[in-house]
């Protein structure tokens, strides 16, 4: 036991059940159920912040708690002082999402996490994302989120239904999906079911972030297309969960004329296929009747009874919100339209500035010499 404040029977007692919580959890060094391991950590930021460790035993205390539960559970790791910060803050972060089940931590701790789809409260249901997903993801939502409940809560529910990777989530951390998240202009209030509309409007966003792509400033519409479909694994990633990849500049005829959409979709939640056309310039209602024909000719050619209608998606450069809101009011075939970001282009001086193998062949032949 540490010096600051082994003579306190409270704390003493309180580091055993600590340890003896943990064990029971069976939570060893190789962790045999990642919620399990959270919950505990739930629990111990539920007492440090309860039971005021900080002030009731004073500056320096969570290096003795760190150095005490360390020393009642060598094998175990994540007990380290700025671990135990975190952890803190965890609680501190969520807990009033929570507030008519205070318990809540402590009751599902004594059984496995219900599943999905089980008659549970809607808390325990989101207790159960939280519990969810990798520690180390908790802890980057954290360092940007921790004071922003709603937001931080959204991307650990992203997380979980999407099973995000920590890189995956690092991307989307740093390109405002909160923000951007069923921002699109749409029609779908009008034209679809209202609860496919509220689930339509949820898979769009405004705008779209292309960052992934490198291009000049100076690139075309084809160029575009081409990175596209060359990162068609991250494109799906931006559109989201549940978009299934058909085909791009997908041939379709329509009469005696034969028409490409830019790339076709299959959103599996939605049982829809979803047609999106993007354009390199700014936004014009012309667009509008082109992607309006392909969605019909998908509808007549593609879709089958267990299909629902069709969705267009227009992805431009730039709109008017009022122009485009204008446009979708002419139409009762659910479409949407959208911004594109592409803000780490590479500068359109980029390749000349670089040198020729030549050069280098001659750089590296007269150091050489």
């Amino acid at each position: 036991m540490s010096n600051l404040i082994h003579i306190d029977e409270e704390y003493k007692t309180w580091i055993n059940n600590l340890s003896l919580r943990f064990k029971q959890s069976q939570i060893k060094a190789a962790i045999k159920v990642n919620s399990e391991l959270l919950q505990f950590y739930w629990s111990l930021g539920r007492d440090i912040v309860e039971l005021k460790v900080e002030e009731r035993w004073g500056q320096g205390v969570m290096a003795s708690v760190s150095h005490d539960l360390q020393s009642a559970l060598p094998d175990v790791k994540g007990l380290s002082t700025s671990n135990l910060y975190y952890i803190k803050r965890f609680y501190v972060t969520y807990y009033k999402l929570f507030a008519k089940l205070p318990q809540l931590g402590e009751e599902l701790g004594k059984e496995s996490l219900p599943q999905l789809g089980v008659n549970i409260s809607a808390e325990k249901m989101v207790f159960n994302e939280l519990m969810s997903i990798p520690w180390n993801h908790h802890k980057y939502i954290m360092d940007k989120f921790s004071k922003d409940m709603p937001k931080a809560m959204f991307y650990v529910h992203q997380t979980y239904i999407n099973n995000w990777s920590r890189s995956v989530l690092l991307n989307f951390l740093d390109t405002d999906l909160y923000e951007r998240q069923g921002k699109a202009v749409t029609n779908f209030k009008r034209t679809l079911p209202e609860v496919d509309s509220d689930l339509a409007q949820q898979i769009t966003k405004d705008p779209y972030s292309f960052d992934f792509l490198s291009m000049t400033k100076s690139y075309n519409e084809r160029e575009l297309k081409n990175a596209l479909e060359t990162n068609i694994m991250r494109f799906l990633t931006e559109l989201g969960k549940g978009f299934a990849y058909v085909g791009r500049e997908y041939r379709i005829m329509i009469g005696e004329k034969e028409k490409f959409i830019d790339m076709l979709f299959y959103h599996i939640p939605l049982h829809r296929y979803v047609v999106i056309e993007i354009k390199t310039d700014e936004f014009d209602s012309d667009n509008i009747g082109q992607l309006g024909t392909y969605v019909v000719a998908v509808n007549h050619q593609l879709k089958t009874d267990r299909d629902d209608a069709t969705i267009g998606l227009l992805i431009c450069k730039k709109k008017d919100n009022i122009l485009a809101q204008y446009a979708l009011e002419m139409t009762n075939i659910p479409l949407g339209i959208s911004e594109y970001e592409l803000s780490k282009l590479v500068p359109e001086n980029f390749k000349s500035s670089l040198p020729s193998i030549e050069e280098i062949e001659n750089e590296l032949n007269s150091s050489n010499k």
